[in-house]
């Protein structure tokens, strides 16, 4: 895509003489809606079902959360105040700290992958291979890190400097080749803008079925890094606006619809363990240079040490308790307690009225828990006389009680501070990249518990609990922690619960979509491993030149005769099938195509491994997906809507291989 190339290339200004001198380090309200746009689609959808008329009352309960549910809030923070260990909130100050100055910005240039930039021993060339893939505003967002950094050691007097790793002659090579990466940009989301809803992947579930009306529909580009999106967004805003062009919230949540690419959508769960690191190193500069925009001022606790409990469940923290769960049974991605729990609760709570919300019974949850410490892992726990009320308080008391919030301690108050954010676009961009920073075993837990809650609100006619009233409810028990300091407790105003309830909702509501991983990221990961298996290209202009003519000469060929292409697939279904199929590529090959063709193959030929019986005889393995594995990517599980000449064109040199998929090879 010629705006990653251009982009990435604009990123590169940072390595210009705008950065950090060696000798500088040495020198010591709307008329159709409140104030605030926090509003309830299912609130909004009930209302229109059982009234024929609105009050003005009405309205207003359509656009912010009743009182039952600010009441429920503030039960609920209470609840947890009172609870072992929380009688004191502020006591989190001796238990967290802010790190000294300087030790924020070391700790993200290591979180970034930039610890480099600070060593004395590091070469150029190691600065440059991640720094090439950065946009501009990114790369102005680590300057700011940088200078920051230098400044804290002219205070400290220490004799340490900054290395001037931007005026050196590689950089000076690699300085961009077009200064028009903004309009590239603004001209990209347009295109995708006007993107047939028909080439596009709809997030319908984030709307009612029930809903009346055709609901307001938002696009979400991720072709374009979301930080580049928000300068162009404010250089927007400065401008005369027609009414036409710029639609004020009227506080309901709308439809979101992603446009798909020609790669198809990347999960979370499709990236293998080294490439997710470079996402996250990525995603960690682009939400910084997205704060600094925002005038997020965001500050990163530290835990100290604390004494873990005697306990098997409660308490304990997440990853010693994935560890553990893992012996038991491998592979697992969320605790074996919390999926038992959840289990139950979607068996026999979801339709519950009043669940989550209803206190169970203090005396029958204490037994519970201490049954559930002595016997859940011999297998003798009995749910058949729980309450699903007590499992709920449960629920709410094993996340509330991991040492560590879920939401972690370092990205906690970011999260909280999403609900600053004025536009909704910006409050997805921020959670969707926050999302991608959390660890592995906080995330799927997440997720898992997200998924709960979303079948709860699915259930609302029978249990009363809808989107507003889960999201009230849970937000206190994710967004205050003991470890720490929260803003949210200061004072009982109503604004805080709408605030925070609004970053539990859309949690909620747009799940799908936050456990994607952007296109832009995914074209920077490609750039930044085809950087570094060329290292060397950077140390000679004109050898980098070189290699690159000759790598766009090899890309351009596939195109001329892409009717005539065929590639070779290898086949590994467990260690019982490995063998090669031919498949001939055209200009509609998409990944479905493949496995399709790979299906009939295989029933031609049952013996080719174990595969799931059809009545006929046949078999057929329908867990299998395509990767492409080498190249410019580690291991990427392919989207089946993927169209396989653009892959090719982007990383010729992979191979591509039918697999099982994780959770399906456990089975074999």
């Amino acid at each position: 895509m010629p705006w990653r190339r251009s982009g990435s290339a604009a990123a590169l200004l940072l390595l210009s003489g705008r950065t950090i001198a060696r000798a500088k380090a040495r020198n010591p309200s709307p008329t159709e809606m409140s104030v605030e746009p926090w509003a309830s689609p299912q609130d909004q959808a009930a209302a229109e079902e059982e009234h024929s008329t609105h009050t003005a009352s009405s309205q207003d309960q359509e656009q912010h959360p009743d009182k039952l549910c600010l009441d429920s809030f503030w039960s609920e923070v209470e609840t947890i105040r009172q609870g072992s260990g929380y009688t004191d909130l502020d006591c989190s100050r001796r238990d967290s700290r802010q790190s000294e100055e300087g030790e924020q910005e070391e700790q993200w240039l290591a979180d970034a992958g930039l610890s480099n930039l600070i060593s004395e021993d590091s070469e150029d060339v190691d600065n440059v291979v991640l720094l090439s893939t950065l946009t501009r505003t990114q790369a102005e967002a680590v300057q700011r890190r940088l200078n920051s950094y230098t400044l804290s050691l002219r205070k400290r007097n220490k004799p340490r400097d900054v290395r001037d790793v931007f005026n050196s002659p590689i950089a000076q090579n690699l300085l961009p080749e077009s200064q028009h990466s903004e309009d590239l940009a603004q001209n990209s989301m347009a295109s995708v803008a006007k993107t047939p809803l028909s080439g596009c992947v709809s997030h319908s579930a984030v709307t009612p079925e029930h809903q009346r009306g055709a609901p307001k529909e938002e696009f979400f580009i991720t072709d374009v890094a979301y930080c580049e999106q928000a300068v162009i967004f404010f250089k927007q805003a400065k401008l005369p606006q027609n009414n036409s062009q710029r639609r004020k919230e009227d506080g309901t949540l709308p439809r979101v619809i992603c446009p798909k690419c020609r790669l198809g959508v990347t999960r979370i769960q499709d990236l293998s363990h080294a490439d997710m690191k470079k996402v996250r190193q990525l995603a960690l500069i682009d939400m910084t240079a997205l704060c600094d925009l925002l005038e997020l001022e965001v500050k990163r606790h530290k835990t100290g040490k604390r004494k873990i409990p005697e306990s098997t469940l409660f308490g304990v923290p997440l990853a010693t308790l994935m560890e553990s769960d893992q012996k038991i049974k491998p592979n697992t991605s969320t605790p074996l307690f919390m999926q038992a729990l959840l289990s139950f609760l979607e068996k026999k709570g979801v339709d519950s009225e009043g669940i989550l919300r209803v206190p169970g019974s203090q005396s029958r949850i204490k037994l519970l828990q201490q049954n559930l410490e002595t016997n859940f892992y011999s297998g003798q726990v009995s749910w058949d006389e729980v309450s699903p009320n007590d499992a709920a308080a449960l629920l709410k008391k094993f996340i509330r009680e991991l040492p560590a919030p879920l939401l972690t301690t370092e990205y906690l108050n970011t999260f909280s501070a999403v609900r600053d954010i004025t536009e909704l676009k910006q409050k997805l961009h921020m959670l969707n990249l926050l999302i991608l920073l959390l660890p592995e075993p906080n995330r799927n837990t997440l997720k898992a518990l997200l998924e709960f809650l979303s079948k709860v609100v699915s259930r609302e006619k029978k249990n009363r609990m809808n989107l507003w009233a889960v999201a009230t409810i849970m937000a206190p028990n994710l967004f205050l922690h003991k470890a720490v300091p929260s803003r949210l407790t200061e004072g009982a105003e109503k604004g805080h619960a709408e605030k925070a309830a609004d970053v539990m909702r859309l949690l909620i509501r747009y799940q799908e979509l936050l456990w994607t991983i952007p296109n832009f990221l995914m074209g920077q990961v490609r750039k930044l491993n085809e950087n570094s298996n060329r290292r060397y290209q950077f140390y000679d202009r004109r050898i980098k030149n070189l290699l690159r003519k000759i790598h766009t000469d090899s890309r351009e060929k596939p195109d001329k005769n892409s009717s005539e292409l065929c590639r070779t697939v290898k086949i590994q279904v467990g260690d019982l099938v490995s063998s090669t199929m031919e498949y001939q590529l055209t200009t509609n090959s998409r990944a479905s195509d493949l496995l399709a063709q790979f299906q009939r193959q295989s029933l031609r030929s049952p013996e080719n491994g174990k595969g799931k019986m059809r009545r006929n005889g046949s078999v057929a393995y329908p867990d299998c997906a395509l990767y492409e594995i080498g190249g410019n990517i580690g291991e990427h599980c392919l989207d089946p809507d993927t169209h396989l000449l653009d892959l090719y064109n982007s990383n010729h040199g992979g191979e591509w291989v039918i697999k099982l998929k994780p959770n399906a090879s456990r089975g074999l």
